[in-house]
This record gives structure tokens, sequence and C-alpha cells, in this order.
């Protein structure tokens, strides 16, 4: 019967308080345990021993023990490991009933070793007891967020999926079909390889779900509806004991031929070792991912010794040594550091009430469910698989993942890295170089009287502890967070007594390796760079000129002709006689105003129409269709005026900037000699005060040139964005003079792994736009990252900009006329109908007259009445 996480967890809520209320009946207590002692730490190991997998991660954390307590840094430690192992047999609620026994029974300080998601995600119910410790939950669904004492001594699924979609890109496949299990561990990694997949132009056009116990039959049925489907690459992520079963049916079925190609994820691949060779043969020609597990010596002696081992144990067939081994050994050795590093620990009695043991939360909380945790992060060792050093609670994205093609065997036959993508073998460039464990950089930083938004440095009274802040750190601060790896480093104020030279004095001490960097607002110079490696800018680049704005009035006596364009003063006017002209057709045959000789009808069109411009038009109009053409073309006349009025207003009063103002002295920051050489034969006038400050900025600026000041400021953009930021209704930005500085960047010593590293991570800050919101946040909504105008120009409306408006009028207009047109049409057809068709008073008829009438009476009354007989 299929448990699903949902039933296992209302299982466990019942299941739980009943078995800890057994526990306690029995009236076990720490005490009362003889066999614990303080120098044993005693930790759980859940495993599905029927598993090879499982098999195999129990054996190497025997021998992790072995190595442990032969090692002479550990042989004489107080401290020492016992392991309890337990069989889960790849049931969730198996390996939850062993955790809670293990941390009555047993008093385990920790837990490793659950194997799959929903056994760790289960586990998770604990709360804060114990560390939780797992080597090869890889699900992206699992976080600290929901379990703070999870620790994943593995690498996330998501890790892979930028080699997978570099993969497809370098073949060029399209129409991907992805195939994955329907379990934590199979949809964790979905959005974000589909996210890669899109982004390399490859759309996934199918996706197929199957059941971690599906039957053979269910998976037979699902591989004859792919088969269906024109798409012929398929992408797999599932356990391995699903996998086998899977590509066993894809062999008999014949998808495993030429025009076919299968990837799959690390985890199938570093199991390939342990499955059976049935199933090997089945997957040929199978390509996979798999972490790149960097060649040692120590990894070689543990191959040796694992050979050796299994001689003695007499078995048949020698299994290699997989990923998840060498994790399961790490895992071991990652506590014990941290438990020598703690020392030893005070245990906590537990109370014998049945009232508090029968419930989940009279588990009590271990010293170690905190403090080991804390430790265990922090730590750093070399391991038997690489550098072992945890970032967010699981092991940092390897340096570089193996492409694998199984061919009779696995063989490699590619690689894959973050930075330089699919290559064919690894170098010294390829593999990037970690600090070295448990050095600390010391980043140099220049101490700044003013522009503290760039670099401040100050020092906490209360503390005595150096605070750093400003826009330079918190990109460097961004930047070290995307490396792959932890950099732990120390901010180093760097005072000096002199002004000019100080950056130099700065680069010179970085390339000297007395500081292991320089981190501040350190323009990029080639001559700089003959000294140490900069990254990549994380600033504008290129020298502007700080002008005050001054305002003039405009003398052009046809300037009220400016604010618009001459072919849309000309539409205009046409639209003014073409209005009303159509108004006067509408009107004229039943509008007495709109009549008489032709010179009167012309001059009311065209008035009419005109006034319409001041809104001061008094004929009356009697049809509706002229209504409606005069409404719409009040609507447009209301925009062109308000337009035009606004447009005058602007060129009247417009500022005027200066260039280099001629005659008058231009002022270069004392210190800034990258830039000196813009205005050295530029002006005849060149002064380089001391400003040191913004204020020292606006004072030199407000004094003027006549009065020992300067009419004009040049220096590097950022210095100029971050004044205006604060002094923008007085000054501005002239355009930027010369590009000949590079902007800002960080430096590091000639061949620091570091530069390419930091410099990837700034550009990918500059894509996801936290640079420019860096900048917003230090620079008042003034960014270092757009670009302002360098004078203030008003610009002329064009026919363009009006185009829907001439659109709407000139097609109301046109339908209007075409209406009353055929309105008037209409009627005079009707009147001449009526006019030639005989009425019944026209008929003629009989007369009768009365006897005693009078015949005069008669021939009188016969003028006015006609008597028809019919």
């Amino acid at each position: 019967m299929k448990l699903t996480m949902a039933s296992v967890k209302m299982v466990s809520m019942f299941i739980l308080p009943a078995m800890l209320y057994a526990f306690s009946s029995f009236g076990w207590s720490m005490a009362q345990n003889s066999h614990h002692r303080p120098h044993h730490i005693h930790v759980g190991v859940i495993l599905d021993m029927d598993s090879p997998v499982g098999e195999m991660a129990q054996q190497c954390m025997t021998m992790a023990i072995s190595d442990l307590n032969a090692s002479p840094s550990h042989i004489n430690h107080p401290l020492k490991l016992i392991l309890h192992p337990r069989n889960s047999m790849g049931q969730p609620l198996k390996a939850l009933s062993s955790a809670v026994e293990l941390l009555e029974n047993e008093q385990v300080d920790a837990l490793i070793g659950p194997q799959t998601s929903e056994e760790v995600e289960l586990l998770g119910e604990l709360g804060d007891r114990v560390p939780i410790i797992s080597f090869s939950a890889s699900s992206p669904l699992l976080s600290r967020e929901k379990n703070p004492n999870f620790i994943r001594m593995t690498t996330n699924d998501n890790s892979q999926v930028g080699a997978i979609a570099a993969l497809v890109k370098k073949f060029g496949w399209r129409e991907l079909v992805i195939i994955h299990e329907d379990s934590s561990y199979g949809n964790g990694i979905i959005p974000d390889l589909l996210l890669a997949l899109h982004e390399s132009n490859a759309p996934v056009v199918h996706r197929t779900v199957l059941p971690p116990r599906a039957r053979d039959i269910y998976v037979e049925a699902q591989l004859y509806k792919l088969m269906a489907l024109s798409a012929n690459i398929f992408i797999v992520h599932m356990s391995a004991s699903l996998a086998s079963r899977f590509f066993i049916k894809v062999n008999e079925l014949g998808l495993m031929s030429t025009g076919y190609g299968w990837i799959v994820t690390d985890r199938i691949v570093n199991e390939l070792p342990v499955m059976d060779q049935s199933v090997l043969d089945s997957m040929q020609g199978v390509i996979g991912i798999r972490p790149y597990i960097p060649p040692s010596e120590r990894l070689r002696n543990f191959s040796m010794k694992w050979r050796n081992n299994f001689f003695t144990n007499q078995h048949h067939q020698i299994p290699e040594v997989n990923m998840y081994c060498l994790w399961a050994y790490d895992s071991v050795w990652a506590l014990a550091e941290a438990a020598y590093h703690l020392g030893p620990t005070t245990y906590m009695q537990k109370n014998d009430s049945a009232n508090e043991l029968a419930h989940l939360a009279a588990i009590p909380s271990r010293r170690t469910g905190s403090d080991l945790v804390h430790t265990i992060l922090r730590g750093k060792f070399t391991g038997l698989s690489g550098k072992i050093q945890l970032k967010n609670g699981q092991l940092q994205q390897p340096l570089a993942f193996e492409i694998v093609n199984v061919v009779g065997r696995v063989k490699r036959i590619r690689f894959w890295t973050q930075w330089n993508g699919i290559t064919r073998g690894l170098n010294r460039s390829s593999q990037r170089v970690m600090p070295k464990t448990g050095k600390r950089m010391r980043i140099g930083v220049p101490i700044k009287k003013g522009f503290k938004e760039l670099v401040g440095v100050e020092l906490d009274p209360e503390t005595n502890a150096t605070i750093v802040t400003g826009l330079c750190i918190d990109v460097f601060k961004a930047a070290i967070d995307l490396l792959p790896y932890e950099v732990i480093f120390d901010f180093i104020p760097f005072p000096s007594s002199v002004t000019v030279g100080y950056y130099e004095d700065l680069i010179h001490h970085v390339y000297l390796q007395q500081v292991d960097a320089a981190v501040g607002d350190i323009t990029i110079t080639a001559n700089r760079s003959s000294y140490v490696d900069f990254t990549l800018p994380f600033t504008e680049t290129g020298v502007a000129m700080i002008v005050p704005i001054k305002t003039s009035r405009s003398t052009n006596m046809w300037i009220f002709l400016q604010p618009l364009t001459v072919d849309l003063w000309l539409v205009i006017c046409a639209f003014f006689v073409f209005t009303g002209c159509v108004v006067w057709k509408i009107e004229h045959g039943n509008n007495n105003e709109f009549k008489g000789p032709l010179a009167q009808q012309i001059g009311m069109a065209m008035w009419y129409s005109f006034s319409t411009l001041f809104f001061a038009q008094r004929e009356k109009l009697i049809s509706n269709l002229s209504k409606v053409v005069i409404i719409v073309w009040l609507f447009v006349v209301l925009i062109l005026t308000s337009s035009y009025t606004a447009n005058l207003s602007s060129m009247l009063t417009v500022h005027q900037l200066q260039s280099l103002p001629e005659g008058e002295s231009v002022g270069i920051p004392f210190y800034s000699s990258v830039i000196q050489p813009v205005l050295i034969n530029s002006s005849d006038k060149t002064s380089f005060p001391l400003l040191h400050t913004v204020e020292d900025y606006a004072n030199v600026l407000r004094e003027g040139s006549r009065n020992g000041g300067v009419a004009a400021i040049i220096d590097e953009i950022p210095y100029v964005k971050l004044f205006l930021s604060k002094y923008s209704a007085q000054y501005t930005m002239a355009e930027p003079l010369y590009n000949n500085t590079n902007g800002f960047g960080f430096a590091f010593p000639k061949g620091s792994p570091l530069v390419h590293d930091i410099s990837a991570s700034i550009a990918k800050l500059r894509e996801d736009g936290k640079l420019y919101m860096m900048s917003q946040n230090w620079f008042q909504n003034h960014s270092l990252f757009t670009n302002q105008d360098s004078e203030t120009k008003v610009a002329r409306f064009y026919l363009y900009n009006f185009r829907g408006l001439f659109l709407i009028t000139g097609i109301t207009s046109t339908v209007a006329m075409m209406v009353s047109y055929k309105l008037r049409k209409k009627e005079s057809t009707t009147a001449q109908c009526d006019w030639a068709l005989p009425s019944v008073a026209d008929k003629p008829v009989e007369e009768k007259f009365s006897p005693g009438s009078d015949i005069s009476s008669r021939r009188t009354s016969s003028k006015h009445v006609r008597r028809y007989s019919f």
C-alpha cells in the first residue's frame, strides 16, 4: 500500500504521542543509561540498508570512524563518536519512528543519513532537537527556513540545471521532453530546469510524471505516449530504483535506437556503478551529469582501503565508490570536527513525568541542537569529496560537473563550469581556486573626509569597532555573496597624511600584498593596472563638468512660432479650414445664420472655425451632426492650445548651461591626478582647490571665478552625480567631456583568482538591476547609472506627436459630412416623389348643385370647394 506524505504526516500525529508515552512508561532517562558517558557523542544513522547506496554509506561511515580514531590529531581526543544505525527500509514513517527511538533510547546528539527528501521532510517535525545531516536529500524544496537544524551535506539539485541547459544548447537540441518522478525529490528541480532551458531557447513540449513505485505496465503505457510525439530528446530526473526499471522498458520498446537522445541527472549517474549489468546494457548511449571530484592522495588511499575491505568481506564484486559514499564519509568528519571544537557536552537530565513525555515537545532540546549546528555550518576542511564548506546550510556548488556517456562503461567526455561553460579539460583558469582554509582576507579601504556615500569609515565609540559603509562596500559585499564559495574578510582602514598619491599608495600596498585587496572609489587606470588586477567597473565611466544653472529670457521675435514645427502649423491651419467647411456644409440647408451671399457664407465658415480657438463661437447649430463635429474639434483645440502654451512658456524662460567658461577658472579636485590631463590644454585658467566634501564643491562654485572660487568643476561622473543629488536645483552636469577613465573597480594582486569571479558577480548584479537599486539607495534617487541631460532643452512639437488627434477629428468630420449628404439626398428624393404622384384632390368628381342655390354663390363656392364623384 502506497503512503503519501500527507497520510504519513497524519499518521505521525497519532503514532508519535503514543510511542512517546510508551517510552515514558518504562521510566527511561538519560541518567539511567549507564553506557552514556560524557566523552561519547552518540550519532543516529538512519539508512535504507536494503539499497546499494545505504549499504555503501554505512560502510563508508564505519571507515570514517576508524580513520578518525586513527588520526594523529584525534587519537588522544577525549570525545569519541559512536554510530547507532537503523534501517528505514526506504519508508518515511519507518525513518521517523527510528529517529524517535534513537532520541529516546540512545539519547543521540545528531542524526545522519535520511536518504530521501521525503524522509528528511518528515523528520523535520522533530523541530529543533538535534541536527539532521543528510548526504543524499538534494531536493530544492527542503530548506533551513522550515527546519533550522537541517544540514545538506550534498549539492542542491538546482546546481546542475546550468550544465544541462549548456549541454542542450551545445548540441542545438529543440523540442525537449522532461520525465520526472512525482515526489519531493522529482518535483523540486522542475521550476529552475524549465527556466534554464527557456533561456537556452530549448522549449519543453511535454512533461511526463511517474509515481515513485509505478508499475511496469504504467511505465510502458507512458512510453507509448512519448513515441507518438515528434520530440526525441528526453531529460530524465528520478530515483535510481525507478530509473532501473524505466530504462529497461525504454530499451525494450526501441527508444534507445538512433534518433533518440537521453539525458539523466546526477542521482542516476552517481548510482550507475551499483546498478545491475542488465540496466547498464539498456542505458547504452545515455548522457549524464555528475559533480566532479578532484583527485587527491587521500582519496586514492581511501579507494585502496575500500577495495581491501571488500576483499576481506569476500564480496564477489567490488562496487566502485560513488559520490554518496564520499559525502557520507565527510558528514561523519564534519560532525566530529564540530563536536571536538565544542568540547565535552553537558547532558540535560529528562523528567520522568509521563504527562511531559506524552507529546512531541517532551523530547528536550540538546545543547547540540543549536551549538553543534552552528559549529558544523562554520566548519571548513578538505574531505574525500574536496573542499567542504557549507553555505546557506548546504554544500556549495561543485567547481565543475562532469558530462559522461554510457558506452560500455561510464566514460567522461566533457566538463562544465559556471565560468567557462563546456570544456574538454580543466586547467587552472577553469577550476576557480578558493582562498586557503582559515585565512581571513585583509581588505584595504580608503578613509575619506567627504563623499561617505561612496566609502565611509567610522569608529563605533562603544565597541571600538570599525564600521565601513557606502555604495562601494555594498557592491563588494553583494559580489562576495554571489561567489560559489565563502570568502571571509576584514576591512582595514587605510589612513594617509598626504592627499596627492593617496590612492597610488593604497594600490602599492596591494601590489606588495600587504593587503589582499583594495575596495573603494578606486579609478581603473592603465598605470595602476600594471601593478594590480582590477575587476569590471561597477560605476559609470568618464568625467563631466558641474556648471551653475543660469536663467535668461529669450529675445527672439519669432519665438512664438517655435513651439510647433512648420508642418504642424500647416496641418492645424488646414484642419481649421476643413472643419469650418464641414460645419457650413451641414448647417447651410436649414440654418439661416449660415445663408446669405457667397462672400458672407465663406466668411462665416472661416470665422466659425477659427473662433473655436478661443471658444468664442456664438452661432447656434441646428444639426446634431455639426454638433458632434464641433465637440470633437474643441477637444483637439484644447489639447493643441495647452501644449502650445506650456512649450512657449518653457522657451521664453530657458536654462542656459555653459560649457567650458572662457576666461574663467575651472576647478579640478587636488587629489584627482587621474583627470588632471583633461583641462591642462583646454583652458587658460585651471585651479586645483582642496575639495574634500560636497559642501566644498558648493562653496567654491558659489564664490565664482572672480571671487577666488571657480566657475565650474570637472570630476569623475560618480562624484558629479553625488554632488548633484544634493544641489540639483542650482547646478547641473554638462556633457561628459572625455571617457578617459574606466570607472571604479576593486583591486587585487596580480593573478588573483577572485578577480574573474567577482567580475562575473558584478556583471550579474548589473543584469539583475541590483547595482541600480543600490545606487538609488545611496544617491537619493539620483542614480549613478542613469544619464542626465547636459542642457535644459525644450523639444518642439512635431506633427507625429498629434497624428492621433488629427486622425480622430478628420474621420469624425468626414463621416458627419457624408451622413449629412445622404440625408439631404434622401429628403430631396422624397420631395420629388410627393410632387409627381396624383393625390385624391386632383381627381375629377361629379359636382352636385342644390335646386335653390344661387348661381353666383355656386360659382363663388366652386372656386374654393371641389367635389368629385367616382
